[in-house]
């Protein structure tokens, strides 16, 4: 059965091996990362709720997460303080349709409630958005990824901007953990669209004053728009997790699954102290259509982790599986940030090649989806505390120092 896992991880990754104990120390964020500052204390102040530091993972503390303990507490509190807590901060969050479990989560770790929205689809599938509650004056998150069906969602998240902009909010933040349309960055062919730039332009004029995305495709797509954007990196989630599993130090190698992402590889591969670098060289004939050519590395009796920011049809990392089993690796993790999961993206990754599939929650997984080797990691409070970190103006980077 699949597990979800939240990014701070348990008692027992306090058993691993010496050698490994260092290798996440850089990747965790450090305690003044979480520290409220007096702006948030503030607006935090009615509910009286803090979320508890877990174990200090390698001497550094990791992300805090809401316990039984205080999560009883904290939602008991509410129930009676919620017109306080609800009238006192200019800050409000909305959900759309695509991650509704997500946008619950990232509001319990900040210590709020959703927003009350209304959204509906009319008999021909038009799309109908009313507020619920006031957002004059209010800085509004608006947390929506374009996700399949991702023409459905990118509307969606349209006109929830407009709603937003005729209700005089005073500014709109599109929180999008998933950008559809990322990897149309380019023209590879002619008379090709570049379908990033156009959902860009439409973001922006629909009147979004910040993007707050997850792990882009490519870096460059921050500049197809004209607003600001802030890219948060899940890197830290899965670093950590990684760090509570039982794997020496000398046996792992960071394994790309194409020339593209080495880049990403490389900054993975730097964070569990410069560990070896593998790249698998193939060439795709059509679109979603991927052939292994070759592999550049060794990983001969080594534990390969492929990571790759989306799996989409695992035809890319299935075949990278099977060419690193042929080269003699002992097991391989799959690593990635976005499951987009088409079919027959579960079949290849459960079909023995991978060891463990490491995903998170940025798109929601549906039960049919599941498998046993797949684990589910959850973001909500790295982008709980980065959307903290926008609205009181501090650093977001410096997160994921």
């Amino acid at each position: 059965m699949a597990s979800l896992v939240l990014p701070s991880p348990s008692s027992s990754s306090t058993s691993s091996s010496t050698s490994f104990s260092s290798l996440f120390s850089r990747c965790s964020l450090s305690l003044r990362s979480f520290v409220h500052n007096e702006s948030r204390s503030r607006l935090c102040a009615p509910i009286g709720v803090k979320c508890d530091m877990s174990e200090p993972l390698n001497g550094k503390p990791c992300v805090p997460i809401l316990n039984d303990r205080n999560l009883s507490k904290f939602l008991e509190q509410k129930r009676l303080e919620n017109a306080v807590s609800r009238n006192n901060t200019r800050l409000k969050i909305f959900s759309g349709t695509a991650n509704p479990a997500l946008s619950q989560e990232i509001a319990w770790y900040m210590g709020l409630n959703l927003g009350e929205i209304n959204i509906k689809r009319f008999a021909d599938g038009e799309i109908y958005v009313q507020l619920q509650e006031s957002v004059r004056g209010c800085d509004v998150y608006l947390v929506q990824p374009t996700c399949p069906p991702a023409n459905e969602n990118l509307m969606e998240l349209l006109i929830m901007i407009d709603a937003c902009r005729r209700a005089s909010a005073k500014t709109i933040t599109a929180v999008i953990p998933y950008f559809g349309y990322a990897r149309a960055d380019r023209k590879t062919q002619g008379r090709e669209s570049i379908a990033a730039k156009l959902v860009a332009n439409l973001i922006t004029e629909a009147g979004a004053d910040r993007v707050l995305a997850c792990d882009l495709h490519s870096g460059q797509s921050m500049g197809y728009f004209d607003i600001p954007v802030d890219h948060v990196y899940c890197q830290p989630v899965i670093l950590d997790y990684l760090a509570s599993k039982t794997i020496c130090f000398n046996d792992l190698v960071v394994v790309s699954p194409d020339v593209g992402g080495v880049a990403r590889a490389r900054a993975f591969a730097k964070k569990l102290s410069d560990a070896p670098l593998a790249i698998v060289d193939k060439r795709r004939h059509g679109h979603n259509v991927a052939e292994v050519m070759n592999l550049i590395g060794d990983v001969k009796g080594k534990v390969a982790v492929m990571v790759d920011d989306m799996i989409d049809t695992a035809g890319t990392i299935a075949k990278g599986a099977a060419l690193l089993h042929e080269e003699g690796a002992r097991e391989v993790y799959a690593c990635s940030t976005h499951a987009v999961f088409s079919p027959p993206a579960v079949e290849r990754l459960s079909s023995g090649l991978f060891q463990e599939v490491i995903i998170t929650n940025t798109i929601p997984v549906m039960e049919k989806n599941y498998f046993p080797q797949l684990t589910v990691l959850s973001v909500a409070n790295l982008l709980g505390e980065t959307i903290w970190r926008v609205h009181d103006d501090c650093s977001v980077s410096s997160i994921f120092q």
